[in-house]
């Protein structure tokens, strides 16, 4: 019996042309990245915890190049990989017999990912690990609420659902990785204005990707939307929340 197509959420068109904006806009000098930031001193953390050197390893999304550089400079083969540049994650990798792989902010926004993990088992070799982290639910809440304040009565959906604890660890077991660990964390950053914070997601290529587009805001809903993130704060600052969750798991 075939197995059935996935369910199309999000569109790859409009996830590889946010992603090559976000490559754009990281060439500015003040770019945010502290989202990529963290994920990259946490892998390396997490490395280092297990002492785990990777002799040949993949890192795939992360813009900042921090990652391969680190990973190269303990003597590591790395090879980097990024979905606006044609690396796609739902289907079987190139490269195969990888000791690590790293997939940084790019799972959540692909629609088949049990696929994505099971070719990223696939393409370790025995004993190789893989850690993922992206945004999981419970981020961007003051902007969800800000959006639904815009809306009023007709509520579009303009941030899109995402991975929760629970369903990470449950994608480990269905897609076979040993030793599965699931965590995630919060990270607050306070802003000034709404548009700061639409600019920032962006910039971390963290925006909504949906096969089916929200309608354009009108000036009326934009300014019911800043008057609203406006009040969700104070002292003229207001705090959005971004959780990361990571995965990790071996291959036997």
């Amino acid at each position: 019996m075939a197995s059935k197509a996935p369910p199309r959420i999000f569109s790859p068109t409009r996830r590889i042309a946010a992603r090559r904006r976000a490559l754009a806009l990281q060439q500015q000098p003040d770019a945010p990245r502290y989202i990529h930031e963290d994920m990259v001193e946490d892998v390396l953390e997490r490395l280092a915890f297990l002492r785990f050197e990777p002799k040949r390893a993949l890192v795939i999304g992360d813009f900042t190049g921090q990652l391969a550089r680190e990973l190269a400079s303990r003597g590591a083969e790395v090879i980097e990989a990024e979905p606006a540049q044609g690396f796609d994650e739902e289907a079987p990798f190139p490269f195969e017999g990888l000791d690590f792989i790293a997939s940084l902010g790019t799972l959540d926004t692909v629609n088949d990912l049990p696929g994505a993990l099971v070719h990223i088992r696939k393409a370790l070799a025995p004993g190789g690990m893989m850690i993922a982290s992206f945004l999981s639910a419970g981020s961007l809440s003051t902007l969800r609420d800000v959006m639904l304040e815009a809306d009023g009565d007709r509520p579009a959906a303009r941030i899109h659902p995402m991975v929760d604890v629970r369903a990470g660890g449950q994608l480990l077991q269905r897609t076979l990785f040993a030793a599965p660990v699931i965590d995630h964390r919060p990270l607050k950053v306070g802003f000034r204005s709404l548009e700061r914070l639409v600019g920032d997601v962006r910039a971390q290529a963290m925006g909504n990707v949906l096969a089916d587009m929200a309608p354009a805001l009108g000036k009326a809903a934009l300014s019911r939307a800043r008057s609203a993130f406006a009040a969700a704060g104070e002292s003229g600052r207001t705090v959005e929340q971004f959780e990361i969750i990571t995965l990790s798991g071996w291959k036997k």
